[in-house]
C-alpha cells in the first residue's frame, strides 16, 4: 500500500520542519503549505489522506481553510486536525464546529500528535496502517498481505491487492478511475485509465474463483464501487 499523504499547513518554519521530520520518520508522505491559499491548492492537487492545519495563517485563516475543505465536494471527507495556540474552550468548540475532526493546543507532544494522526487514519486508510478489513465474506489482512473469501485463500498480485484495499476502505462509495490510479499506482506515475479496467477484471476473477457473486459494481461514467 502507498503511504498515507499528510498535508501539513504551518507558516512557522521551525514548527513545520519538526513536524515534517517526525511524520516522515513514521513512514508518512508529507506535502507542506505555508499559508491558507497554498493549503487549498494542495488539498485539491495532492489529494492528501489527512490535513494538519494551523489556525493562525497568513492570507486565509486555518478556520476558513477548514470550512472550505469541509464544504468542498472532493475534500469534505478529508480528516482535519487543527493546531492552535488558542486554548479557550470556546475556541476549541469553534474549530470543531467548523468541521475539524480533532483539535490540539500548542505546545503539544509530537508523540501524541502522531497518535492522533494514526487514530484518524484508522477510519479512512486502515489498510495502510496494517489493519484487517472486512466486507461480507471477504477478509483482507494488510499486515500479513493475505486475502480470503468465505474461508478460501485468494492469491492476488500486488496491484489487485492494493485495488481491493482501496475498495474495502471506501465501502459503498464510487471510486473513479483517476482516484484509483492515484491511490494504487501513485500520483507521479502515468498509467492509462484503461489499465484500471484490466486489473479490475483480474480482481473480479480472483474473488469469484471459489464461487460467490461479483462484489464489485461498475457505475457507468463514474467508476467502480464495492457493494
Amino acid at each position: 500500500m502507498s503511504a498515507p499523504v499528510i498535508l501539513l499547513v504551518e507558516d512557522e518554519p521551525s514548527q513545520r520542519a519538526v513536524l515534517s521530520y517526525n511524520l516522515k520518520a513514521e513512514g508518512f508522505d508529507v506535502v507542506e503549505a505555508v499559508d491558507g491559499e497554498e493549503a487549498l491548492l494542495l488539498a485539491s492537487e495532492a489529494q492528501p489522506d489527512l490535513c494538519l492545519l494551523d489556525w493562525m495563517l497568513p492570507h486565509v485563516s486555518g478556520l476558513e481553510v477548514c470550512r472550505r475543505l469541509k464544504s468542498g465536494k472532493q475534500t469534505r471527507e478529508l480528516p482535519i486536525i487543527m493546531l492552535s495556540a488558542r486554548s479557550e474552550e470556546l475556541d476549541k468548540v469553534r474549530g470543531l464546529e467548523t468541521g475539524a475532526d480533532d483539535y490540539m493546543v500548542k505546545p503539544y507532544s509530537v508523540a501524541e500528535l502522531i497518535a492522533r494522526v494514526r487514530k484518524e487514519l484508522r477510519r479512512t486508510r486502515p489498510a495502510a496502517l496494517g489493519e484487517e478489513l472486512v466486507y461480507e465474506d471477504i477478509l483482507l489482512d494488510a499486515a500479513s498481505h493475505r486475502v480470503s473469501r468465505a474461508g478460501h485463500n485468494i492469491k492476488l498480485g500486488p496491484t489487485e491487492f492494493r485495488l481491493l484495499a482501496c475498495f474495502l476502505e471506501a465501502q459503498g462509495r464510487v471510486l473513479s478511475r483517476e482516484q484509483l490510479l492515484d491511490r494504487v499506482w501513485g500520483r507521479d506515475i502515468y498509467v492509462d485509465t484503461r489499465t484500471v479496467d484490466v486489473h479490475i477484471g483480474r480482481l473480479r476473477k480472483a474473488l469469484m474463483q471459489h464461487g460467490g457473486g461479483d462484489p464489485l459494481r461498475t457505475v457507468r461514467g463514474a467508476g467502480y464501487a464495492l457493494g
